[in-house]
């Protein structure tokens, strides 16, 4: 026991010295207990007032994000947390402020769903089960050692199986719940396994501190890079590339609207965050030569973009056209990982940025569409832009940023994405880097042959049957933050400089 005290004193200095570091999850521990207390204390009647506290909680957490700049320069741009668990560096507080800015706006979502918000269990419940998956998605863009890597994962994991399958009367919601924890269990599973592989391979699970990287460069190749692709499998759950994208199709269509956009939003980007983290260290050993990390993100990201795109030209249902669609986002994002420089992942950076405006826009448009003319799919759209000319002009806007195409937000993240592969190759002429350009853009020509369905059914055909749907303040709502968004895709189409300094 008197051995112990040494260590158990330096871990006790360790923990305190980060708490400074460590105040956004401090207070979003604090936000979740509030928000818990509040539904507690006021009831079912509390959904409003949980989703005051709660945007409110996020406004203070988005400035201590900021505070984190500050700090950051104080210390060479970088410190370690908790003995080596956590690492806050400029790019994570990047990442940190793009989740929570979205958040904010998501939170405003929920509680203008129609059907979400006339779910009989209310929204009290899912407000702190998404303040509890922020903190989550926090620690997953700090992670650098294998277990904080597993326990941040299952975190978000968890709170995303309850979110998808919120509104349990609903078959498609709880079939879509029930699809992604089986999905999820499995992954799970698998990257548990190669994390015990490499943890019995070099006796170390911490990227940056300890045996882990010497250790697999000094281990049989074979075992190391089934290893590694067995943990990358379980980011790639979060990520969904293929072939980790079966659950995607079907959990964005049966789970309700908003929620479709926090899991095809927030996860993913604090994923990218988690993937960068667990590269750094292995790109950057100049001896490292067990595992081609540029060949397999290359050869993902291809499949991914070809697969994603292609798929959603045969969909008719909105929200599977919007799921492939992001499939292929993410196959594109992949492209500025591969560069493995600071410029891709400033790309990187903006892309997902931007396609996070562009996503919860098209969304909340999907939901405005359904609320007021109760339409799902392509053929319930004919006609709708002229009838609701403000929602569908906004839609067209949005949708030419996902497409990528001028003058639109969408169109500088991807100039930035190819512009950083091109540097690359320009550099090395590596034939990956090469194919990852072709790809990307005959992917993004194919985008367009999905994305301008809407646009069509919207304003050139006719709908067959006038149905008659009351219209609700709440949908009023949804428009004018839509319209908000369509606004701030074209501002960032022509000044992406506000967005890139503060990022």
């Amino acid at each position: 026991m008197n051995d112990l005290l040494p260590s158990l004193s330096v871990q006790l200095s360790n923990t305190i010295g980060s708490l400074p570091y460590f105040n956004p999850e401090i207070y979003l521990a604090v936000l979740f207990l509030l928000v818990l207390v509040t539904d507690l204390i006021f009831g079912r009647n509390s959904a409003w007032i949980c989703r005051i506290v709660a945007v409110g909680g996020l406004f203070i957490i988005l400035f201590k994000d900021l505070q984190q700049i500050g700090l950051l320069q104080q210390n060479s741009g970088s410190v370690f947390l908790f003995s080596n668990m956590l690492r806050l560096y400029r790019t994570a507080v990047s990442f940190k402020l793009i989740i929570d800015f979205f958040a904010i706006i998501l939170i405003i979502y929920f509680g203008l769903d129609k059907r979400l918000k006339n779910h009989a269990k209310g929204l009290s419940d899912l407000y702190t089960i998404v303040i509890a998956s922020i903190l989550g998605l926090h620690l997953m863009i700090m992670a650098v050692d294998l277990l904080s890597v597993y326990l941040a994962i299952e975190m978000v994991s968890l709170a995303s199986y309850l979110l998808a399958a919120y509104r349990s009367e609903n078959g498609f919601s709880a079939e879509a719940g029930l699809k992604y924890v089986l999905f999820g269990a499995v992954a799970s599973a698998v990257m548990l396994y190669g994390i015990s592989l490499l943890y019995s391979l070099t006796g170390s699970l911490n990227y940056f501190d300890g045996n882990l990287v010497p250790g697999l460069i000094a281990a049989n190749p074979a075992i190391v890079s089934v290893a590694i692709i067995l943990v990358l499998v379980g980011i790639g759950f979060k990520l969904s590339f293929i072939p980790m994208h079966f659950w995607v199709p079907d959990v964005y269509q049966g789970a309700p609207t908003p929620v479709t956009a926090y899991l095809s939003t927030l996860p993913k980007i604090a994923a990218f965050a988690l993937l960068i983290n667990f590269l750094t260290p292995f790109i950057f050993n100049v001896k490292w030569i067990v595992f081609d990390f540029r060949l397999f993100l290359s050869v993902l990201g291809i499949i991914t973009m070809i697969a994603g795109n292609f798929a959603a030209v045969w969909q008719k249902n909105i929200k599977r056209i919007l799921a492939y669609s992001s499939i292929g986002h993410t196959g594109f994002s992949l492209m500025a990982v591969a560069t493995f420089t600071g410029q891709g992942v400033s790309a990187l950076t903006f892309y997902l940025a931007v396609y996070a405006f562009a996503n919860i826009g098209v969304l909340m448009l999907a939901s405005y569409f359904a609320d007021v003319s109760g339409a799902e799919d392509l053929d319930g759209y004919k006609g709708l832009g002229l009838k609701y000319p403000l929602a569908g002009v906004c839609f067209v806007i949005i949708l030419i940023s996902l497409t990528g195409l001028p003058v639109s937000a969408g169109f500088n993240g991807k100039l930035l994405v190819f512009s950083s592969v091109y540097a690359v190759y320009e550099q090395n002429h590596n034939l990956w880097l090469l194919l990852l350009l072709v790809t990307g853009a005959l992917t993004t020509v194919v985008s367009l042959f999905y994305y301008i369905k809407i646009p069509l059914y919207l304003f050139l055909k006719k709908q067959e049957a006038e149905i008659q749907f009351e219209g609700t303040e709440s949908g009023k709502w949804l428009l004018i933050i839509s319209a908000i968004l369509a606004v701030i895709v074209l501002l960032l189409g022509v000044f992406p400089n506000y967005l890139v300094g503060i990022l």
